[in-house]
């Protein structure tokens, strides 16, 4: 299956000579027309994750919530990227969150590029380095108190590539400045529960190896509950079902299990969660090491009612789930039930 997406993925590009002229793509949607009118959430990384661009700072008289306090580095990026229409007059930057190794930021393409948008990265990019050289050959001491970590030795401040999330559907683009002045909480609230946000490799359930995030002594619990629902149910049978699921666990105290793939079941376990319900998510994609929650799981997650599991590796494609795999997420579920 790898092999065929990899011989489909140099089919699409042959067929794209402007992707040739640029390796800046780490995530890419097939056949998307990258110079064409959209808006896109692009992610960047520092060089082996140092922390050149700020330092996370709690709450104080002057800030209402966790705050990311930017390094001189820092400050010289937010002016590159407010340049990035004087190069690309097609492009409007709509929003931008340092982290402090790493940032995310919107664009807006407003109309058609000349070149492809791994073009404009690449050259924020080299706007970027520029000024970190510039800084360094001004202070030769500026490598310490820049970074307060293990100096660099590159001129290139950044990893290779991009990650790219295209922002089409309805409330995506509210959603995504909501998440991206909403990180440096998380940040926070990831360093100070630690436990709850590493990713275990190797966890066994039964003779699954799996991954997993959250709260694995949700797996000790005495009572689980497996939810599985036919996609033949109506909405009555599926309200009627998630009643007496939800009553059984408030009775026995129990953990919800469930790889939420038909309506039902991702009905049941939402009103679960809204209900506050520990749960035990079944995940088709793998979890990546550098990955978190998003939204309310974060949260969830950070409380110690959620735990993520896949028996699969981590993937950027997007592809609809085989029916092979949801039976195979749905034993699993039974397993971990018994």
């Amino acid at each position: 299956m790898e092999d065929k997406r990899n011989e489909q993925r140099k089919q699409w590009a042959s067929s794209h000579p402007e992707v040739q002229a640029t390796r800046s793509m780490k995530r890419r949607k097939a056949g998307h027309d990258y110079k064409g009118r959209c808006i896109y959430m692009i992610t960047l990384a520092i060089e082996g994750r140092q922390p050149l661009l700020g330092t996370l700072c709690g709450k104080d008289a002057t800030h209402d919530f966790c705050w990311i306090k930017t390094s001189k580095l820092g400050d010289e990026i937010k002016m590159e990227w407010k340049k990035i229409p004087e190069h690309y007059p097609q492009i409007r930057p709509l929003a931008l969150q340092l982290m402090p190794d790493h940032l995310h930021g919107v664009l807006f393409v407003t109309e058609p590029l000349p070149r492809h948008l791994g073009h404009v990265i690449n050259g924020f990019k080299k706007g970027c380095n520029d000024a970190w050289r510039r800084l360094l050959d001004g202070d030769a001491h500026a490598r310490n108190t820049l970074t307060h970590s293990t100096p660099t030795t590159t001129s290139n401040i950044w990893e290779w590539g991009y990650h790219d999330r295209i922002l089409r559907g309805k409330g995506q683009l509210d959603t995504m400045f909501k998440y991206l002045r909403d990180n440096p909480r998380r940040l926070w609230v990831k360093r100070n529960n630690p436990d709850f946000f590493t990713v275990i490799s190797g966890l066994k359930i039964g003779d699954t190896p799996v991954s997993a995030m959250g709260n694995q002594f949700l797996l000790d619990y005495p009572f689980k509950i497996q939810v599985q629902c036919s996609r033949s149910m109506s909405q009555d049978e599926i309200q009627e079902k998630c009643y007496t699921l939800l009553k059984q666990a408030c009775v026995n105290e129990a953990v919800l299990v469930s790889p939420c793939i038909s309506a039902g079941e991702k009905e049941i376990m939402r009103q679960a969660f809204d209900a506050g319900f520990p749960q035990i998510i079944l995940l088709e994609n793998g979890i990546s090491h550098m990955q978190k929650p998003g939204g309310r799981q974060f949260d969830a997650c950070a409380q110690g009612r959620l735990l993520l599991l896949s028996p699969w590796e981590h993937h950027n494609d997007h592809h609809t789930i085989t029916r092979e795999q949801c039976l195979q997420l749905n034993d699993l579920a039974r397993v971990i039930c018994e």
